[in-house]
């Protein structure tokens, strides 16, 4: 599948991850809609990539101010037909007997509802129109507990049972629903898990994460037929025979 022509929509693309595969994915001629909460950045980006970007402010966490967005991504560019949520947050940070109700609370609506109310609003406008990709950031820790990262770990796992549930659901429908594992990413998380001092997360040097655009270079790559194997599952960026397909070095 080349990406050239087609609507591509990215939460968290303020910055990160979400930034990164915004400039890879319109450097390919796709149209790019940029959601995130940082309106600022936002604008920022799409005034660095031109016509080609529609911003539109949202909060994952809303599902009205969700479907609203996509709603508005498809009258602007006339459809919609990939969505990568990406919108994640890792705050805060703290052991189970001592975090804050209503930080946890908001984390799962971030990280898990977030998924869903992308699935839901997303889903009937690609089924309509014949066909479309869905990518979730997955993360290691949906597999593996890490001490301060409850609410972490818990809405990764769910966003999986998720991506799992959705390709089940819409297989031989036309919809391609698949994970991106990243590892450690050189992002602002990164010095939000380094401050915290918890797990062994914390420990690791700035050098030890990969750049943004790895990541956002195998969201390019599972948009296309050789990533179909994977449809339903969780493609890791810690496999190194996956990082040397998708040509990353």
């Amino acid at each position: 599948m080349t990406v050239e022509g087609k609507t591509v929509l990215i939460t968290g693309a303020s910055r990160g991850i979400g930034a990164a595969a915004a400039r890879i994915f319109a450097a390919q001629g796709a149209n790019v809609a940029l959601l995130a909460r940082s309106t600022d950045q936002l604008a920022e980006l799409s005034q660095e990539i031109g016509d080609a970007a529609l911003a539109l402010p949202c909060d994952v966490a809303d599902y009205a101010d969700y479907e609203a967005a996509i709603q508005k991504v498809v009258a602007h560019f006339g459809g919609l037909d990939v969505l990568i949520g990406n919108a994640g947050v890792i705050d805060p940070i703290a052991p189970l007997a001592e975090s804050d109700p209503a930080g946890w609370g908001r984390a799962i609506d971030i990280n898990l509802k977030g998924i869903y109310h992308g699935m839901r609003a997303a889903m009937p406008v690609m089924l309509n129109s014949g066909g479309g990709t869905i990518i979730t950031i997955s993360s290691g820790a949906a597999h593996r507990a890490l001490e301060g990262w409850s609410h972490y770990c818990a809405s990764k796992a769910g966003a999986a049972m998720l991506t799992e549930a959705a390709h089940l659901e819409t297989a031989g429908q036309g919809l391609r629903i698949l994970a991106l594992s990243p590892g450690t990413v050189a992002t602002d998380m990164q010095v939000a898990i380094k401050a915290s001092g918890l797990n062994p997360v914390s420990t690791l040097d700035w050098s030890d994460h990969v750049p943004p655009d790895w990541p956002a270079r195998a969201l390019l790559w599972m948009c296309g037929p050789e990533a179909d194997a994977w449809l339903g599952q969780e493609i890791s960026l810690r496999d190194p025979d996956i990082r040397k397909t998708v040509g990353l070095t």
